[in-house]
């Protein structure tokens, strides 16, 4: 099976009321897609990044109550897991597809991204482009665009994660739910491998000491 792409469909999941009736929706509907994306995209993602990266899609294994809003598969270094490491993302919230890099909270590189990124804000500031965003929370579907944050907020983000045990943070490209590129495997897949070219900076930047 090839990947191809996103339907609005998929995007309805997470409009399903219930957390068990959401779960079928979207282990029916959207996990396959994830599994096919991940195993695709792999082998650039380790291509471009000197060693073999593993993709893993999210389970929501630990959600007792309250049904998730929104999925990913993430791709790491680490075959058994990626929460631990630096990491790049595919997901979706009900309103867009998220393409991303990201450090989340008890990613064991924290420390380190967050000094290189205090110590590169002019460089970074300068490689992210405008229309890419950045967030310091994984369960928020809001963030900023790049082209709306300042050399000074990013020297804060650099603090708070540093010094602020729950903190993370992630920055990437957002696709509105209703665009047509979605659903359209050439242009949906060089667009995902791009973003990442475009991301890898910051992922070589959170493995430096």
């Amino acid at each position: 099976m090839t990947f191809t792409g996103f339907t609005k469909q998929d995007f309805d999941v997470f409009n399903v009321p219930g957390l068990e009736q959401r779960m079928e929706a979207l282990i029916a509907n959207v996990r396959p897609k994830l599994e096919i994306l991940g195993t695709e995209i792999a082998p650039f993602l380790s291509a471009i990044c000197g060693e073999e990266i593993f993709p893993h899609v999210a389970k929501h294994a630990r959600r007792k109550v309250n049904p998730p809003k929104d999925t990913w598969v993430a791709w790491s270094a680490n075959k058994r897991g990626y929460k631990a490491l630096p990491h790049f993302q595919v997901g979706m919230f009900e309103s867009h597809l998220f393409i991303i890099f990201a450090v989340v909270y008890d990613c064991t590189n924290k420390l380190q991204f967050a000094k290189q990124l205090q110590a590169h804000t002019n460089s970074i500031n300068k490689l992210v482009p405008d229309q890419f965003y950045w967030s310091m929370d994984h369960m928020d579907p809001s963030g900023t665009l790049h082209s709306e944050v300042t050399k000074s907020d990013l020297e804060a983000m650099a603090k708070k994660l540093a010094t602020v045990k729950k903190a993370e943070i992630l920055c990437g490209l957002r696709i509105d739910n209703h665009d047509s590129i979605l659903q359209n495997r050439e242009e949906l897949l060089p667009l995902i491998q791009s973003t990442f070219e475009q991301l890898l900076p910051l992922y070589k930047l959170s493995f430096k000491n």
